[in-house]
């Protein structure tokens, strides 16, 4: 007999045992056996079907319905479980009492664990009410009424359990705790003593020997016979109860055997699954320092591409598009001696010959709206010429706009100390009162009132020029310097509210 055939075998033994335990309504036996049958054959239709009964006559309706959908998903057609399916669906109000029950049970349990029995007696109460067959629901109520001492309508929640699952340990435990408790053990003792119990003999009574009769032919069969039965009384009661519990513990062991092979192949498979995550993983960090390395202005491809892109405008005489691309563009990443030329000298001209350019183009970008594009454009200015205090001060004013107040008071108070004698100090300080009035640098002497424009008008063009009007024109007048070729700033208009974007200085000389 090969291994399949006898687990099959085994498999529909216990089916059977769990069938005749059903019918004398020992529930929790069957459901036992039931369970070893479907760990044996998991494909045991009739022996889930059966297990899914069970559970619906515990009351526990989620776990039927879960057998008898497993039922449906091995075998679709001429299945039972098809038809007790559809009798529930019939009745989908059913499901959402039962639902409210679970719910209701788990919050009972959970008031029972935390000391809040009276609650939980209300919640069990009305749980039994609406589903009667729902065993955890009796044990529990009857457990509660224990401990309160409540013996009366324990025994009656038990006698219930009983009903249903006569064979139920948990409910013949708790009866017994009962009984005890209640003196009716001690009562059913005495009956059962009184029933075998035989009456003393007295010194007048007497002995009446029974009557000898010869055995006839009849009665030697009959003896036989009973021989004969009694002789196969034994060995089914004595003898083969040994042999099947030894069949039991050779299939234990094989199924443990089984058990043990299938963990280790769900533990190679696990470790299988995290090598694939382990490699997964190395995979996107690979991809992203790959990304970073193409795309990263560290990344010396970018810089060739940079490099490659100047050239190229420098071709076809844009120098506009050079200066912009120069802002991203570091020179002292390449290692090549031709290529560093090249790009020291590109560097050099855009330094030279493109600075006001650069500048140019940061004014252009404040002026569309696209702040942090000029200050990365007045940043790169300023890295050229660091002196330049008409950078730092529009960088401040863009930064205000954005709201950085800390980072505009840093920029204007650089203004007013390293550049005290250009015209942008006193502008410095206008805003340095505004922004920070309490600061040195905004109470610092010759601050100058006179060339900020009012709320709500248009910034003029004032020119820096050597020697020039710079500082003498006011905004109402829209009086300009010198024309000497750099781009000036036009007065900001300092009574804005924080938050808003000032104006752009204008550039006077950009066709230059």
């Amino acid at each position: 007999m090969d291994q399949m055939k006898r687990i099959r075998l085994v498999s529909n033994s216990f089916y059977n045992t769990g069938l005749e335990l059903a019918r004398i309504r020992d529930l929790t036996g069957a459901v036992q056996y039931l369970q070893k049958c479907l760990n044996l054959n998991k494909y045991h239709i009739e022996a889930r079907n059966l297990l899914g009964l069970i559970y619906y006559e515990m009351g526990e309706i989620s776990e039927a319905l879960v057998q008898w959908v497993i039922s449906m998903n091995f075998q679709e057609n001429d299945n039972r479980a098809d038809h007790y399916l559809e009798q529930i669906q019939r009745k989908p109000e059913r499901l959402e009492v039962v639902s409210q029950n679970v719910k209701k049970y788990n919050l009972a349990l959970q008031q029972a664990q935390s000391g809040s029995d009276d609650l939980a007696v209300l919640q069990l109460t009305r749980v039994v009410e609406a589903n009667p067959k729902f065993i955890k629901a009796h044990l529990l109520l009857a457990l509660l009424y224990i401990s309160h001492e409540d013996y009366t309508k324990a025994g009656k929640s038990l006698y219930k359990v009983l009903k249903i699952d006569k064979n139920n340990p948990k409910a013949s435990w708790y009866m017994s705790i009962v009984k005890a408790r209640t003196g009716k053990a001690e009562i059913e003792r005495r009956k059962i003593k009184n029933a075998f119990s035989h009456r003393q003999m007295q010194d007048d009574d007497v002995i009446i020997p029974p009557s000898y009769k010869e055995n006839t032919g009849w009665q030697s069969v009959l003896n036989i016979g009973a021989g004969l039965l009694l002789g196969a009384a034994v060995i089914f009661f004595l003898v083969m109860p040994a042999a099947t519990k030894k069949l039991n513990n050779e299939h234990n062991q094989e199924i443990l055997q089984y058990n043990e092979q299938l963990n280790q192949k769900n533990e190679e498979i696990s470790s299988l699954n995290n090598s694939i995550e382990t490699y997964k993983s190395d995979k996107d960090s690979a991809e992203e320092q790959l990304n970073n390395f193409l795309n990263s202005n560290e990344s010396v491809v970018n810089q060739y591409s940079i490099l490659v892109k100047i050239l190229q405008a420098y071709r076809n005489n844009n120098l506009t598009e050079a200066v912009s691309l120069y802002a991203g563009f570091n020179p002292a990443l390449f290692t090549d001696e031709k290529d560093l030329a090249i790009a020291n000298a590109v560097k050099q001209d855009i330094e030279t010959n493109g600075y006001q350019t650069l500048e140019d183009l940061a004014y252009t970008m404040w002026s569309a709206g696209r702040l942090s594009e000029a200050l990365s454009y007045y940043q790169t200015c300023l890295s050229i010429r660091p002196d330049n205090p008409k950078v730092i001060f529009n960088m401040a004013m863009i930064n205000r706009s954005q709201g950085q107040t800390d980072t505009a008071v840093q920029l204007f108070t650089q203004v007013v100390t390293q550049f005290a004698d250009s015209e942008y100090a006193d502008r410095a300080r206008s805003q340095l009162a505004e922004l920070a009035p309490q600061s040195e640098a905004a109470g610092a002497p010759g601050q100058s009132m006179g060339n900020q424009n009012p709320p709500g008008t248009e910034p003029s063009q004032a020119d820096s020029g050597n020697g020039g009007a710079a500082g003498t024109g006011t905004a109402g007048t829209g009086t300009a310097g010198a024309d000497t070729g750099e781009t000036q700033p036009a007065a900001d208009e300092t009574q804005a509210p924080a938050g808003e974007s000032s104006a752009p200085e204008e550039s006077s000389a950009a066709g230059e």
